[in-house]
């Protein structure tokens, strides 16, 4: 057993602060390391608009949010499911509820208390030291001793641990601290990194929007629509909800939960597009019979209004996407409101992303998520390869890869020479 020396967290978002409460329960010395000013940023920054931990639906469902890395997460959550964080965040005595939605929240919604009571927590355990933080350390790597590198205001810096879990964050919001400046450190020494790609992000559309178009409806609303494509395999997705025009494209919680298809297929193709049903709850038959019905000297703009509820940003975007012979055809006029093509053509820069998808490969780590090649190395969080949609699937990831990091750690030197 190593426990002469300390052990090292590298990054003190969610993954890295339950892998420290896991080593710091267990009586372990920790010592966090992270190149902020101060803890949890990005966690802060998520809670703005209601802390969002996690999903009560079903497990099966629940595990299908992450897409092709379903088995690896579900492997992860085995353990820790909706119920278990919950009962964790009770545990800091912080109470949550199920919203409308099946999602769930802190009870006053905010972030600033739970990560309080949790740093509390890991600095003054019921037993053994407290989890010793040091901000304003960059991790740059490996010293030829196997120390821990760390560039500090008072220049570098070597720490020696007995094992060190790392949850360095994926590519998003690098001004939070998420700047994806580890890839090349565990590349160079051969470990199978996916590259670093935006996810849960927003979309330029094909050649942009018009400056009419642009001046008067960025930023606003498409409500009560839904989405639809042809994935590869065949199979048709399609999901109603909102999301946002952009100066530029779209964005918004609707275009979010498509970002990974639309994303893999703009990488595959150039471009991607998707069907817009600007009125889902009606049927294509109904529509059809409302916008062939009589308008007398109404305008096209007052018909659509008045028979279809259709105005605003809707009415625009048919205005903007469709030439005149289309707009005064009722078949296809009626037909682009129940299936509006929208083609894109670029995924906002990975900074601007709520998430990102790359990172570590599952392949090259155990079971207790250790590099394989890198005896007493472990990663957590968002920097393993895998992408989810906003909805409490991130947080939640985190939280258990974290978990299983710190647990992995804790067996390995149980069990190391």
């Amino acid at each position: 057993m190593k426990h002469s020396l300390p052990v090292a967290v590298v990054g003190a978002g969610p993954a890295g602060l339950m892998a420290a409460q896991i080593l710091t329960d267990a009586g372990l010395a920790v010592h966090v390391f992270d190149a902020m000013p101060s803890i949890g940023r990005k966690f802060l920054l998520a809670g703005k608009g209601g802390l969002n931990l996690t999903h009560s639906e079903g497990a099966d469902t629940f595990a299908g949010r992450y897409g092709a890395r379903r088995s690896a997460i579900e492997r992860v959550l085995k353990d820790f499911d909706a119920t278990t964080l919950r009962e964790w965040a009770q545990s800091l005595g912080i109470e949550t509820f199920v919203g409308s939605s099946g999602r769930v929240f802190p009870k006053d919604m905010k972030a600033a208390p739970l990560l309080r009571a949790w740093l509390h927590h890991l600095r003054h355990p019921a037993q053994g030291q407290g989890v010793q933080f040091h901000m304003r350390h960059r991790w740059t790597g490996w010293a030829a001793d196997n120390s821990l590198q760390f560039e500090t205001e008072q220049g570098p810096h070597a720490f020696q641990a007995a094992a060190v879990v790392l949850a360095l964050g994926g590519g998003s919001w690098a001004r939070l601290g998420s700047n994806g400046a580890w890839v090349p450190l565990l590349a160079q020494k051969g470990v199978a990194v996916a590259p670093l790609l935006p996810s849960n992000c927003g979309f330029d559309a094909q050649g942009g929007w018009s400056e009419y178009f642009r001046s008067r409806f960025a930023g606003q609303p498409f409500k009560s629509v839904a989405i639809s494509m042809v994935l590869p395999d065949g199979q048709l997705w399609r999901r109603k909800g909102e999301f946002v025009a952009t100066a530029s494209g779209v964005e918004g919680s609707l275009v979010y939960a498509a970002s990974a298809h639309l994303r893999d297929e703009i990488i595959r193709n150039g471009s991607a597009s998707f069907a817009l049903d600007l009125l889902p709850d009606m049927t294509a038959e109904q529509v059809l019979r409302e916008v062939s019905h009589p308008r007398g000297s109404r305008s096209l703009s007052s018909h659509l209004k008045s028979r279809l509820n259709l105005d605003g940003i809707k009415a625009a975007l048919l205005h903007e996407l469709l030439d005149k012979p289309a707009i005064n055809d009722p078949a296809q006029l009626a037909g682009a409101i129940k299936a509006l093509p929208i083609t894109l053509q670029a995924a906002r820069p990975i900074d601007e992303a709520i998430s990102s998808a790359g990172g570590v490969l599952f392949e090259v780590l155990t079971e207790g998520l250790m590099l394989e090649q890198l005896p007493g190395v472990f990663c957590a969080g968002e920097m393993l390869d895998w992408e989810a949609p906003t909805g409490g699937y991130l947080l939640h990831a985190c939280l258990a890869t974290g978990r299983i990091a710190g647990q992995g750690l804790l067996h390995w030197l149980e069990h190391a020479p």
